[in-house]
């Protein structure tokens, strides 16, 4: 949720509406920011800040609406299960050196990660 995958999309207006005061005619290009919507205010409680206890609704995943992402369940368990063996095969390993990040203003990426696997 800190980090989405994806930075934003962009979708079209289909008809003409408001959104807080802005009118959006139809045809109108408009753009969801994930970073924005994942650190919502007046949806999260200190929205600003990493809690793993914190409910785990995630926008990217459609958090839990209409469009809601189907291959969720599997990308979660799929993570769960990489990083318990991970740690299991690996429990002293460590990062070992600064992250470095795909430049772009679209997707959110590590390039590289260095860990030094201890065990």
């Amino acid at each position: 949720r800190m980090f989405p995958a994806f930075a934003h999309f962009r979708r079209t207006a289909t008809k003409d509406t408001e959104l807080q005061g802005q009118k959006i005619k139809e045809g109108d290009k408009v753009i969801m920011w994930y970073v924005s919507s994942n650190r919502d205010e007046s949806r999260y409680d200190d929205p600003h800040t990493f809690d793993i206890k914190r409910n785990p609704e995630h926008q990217a995943f459609g958090a839990g609406g209409r469009h809601f992402c189907l291959g969720t369940a599997l990308a979660r368990l799929e993570l769960k299960i990489l990083i318990e063996e991970t740690l299991a095969a690996y429990p002293d390993m460590q990062i070992d050196g600064d992250p470095r990040y795909v430049v772009s203003g679209f997707v959110n990426q590590l390039r590289t990660l260095p860990v030094r696997l201890n065990g």
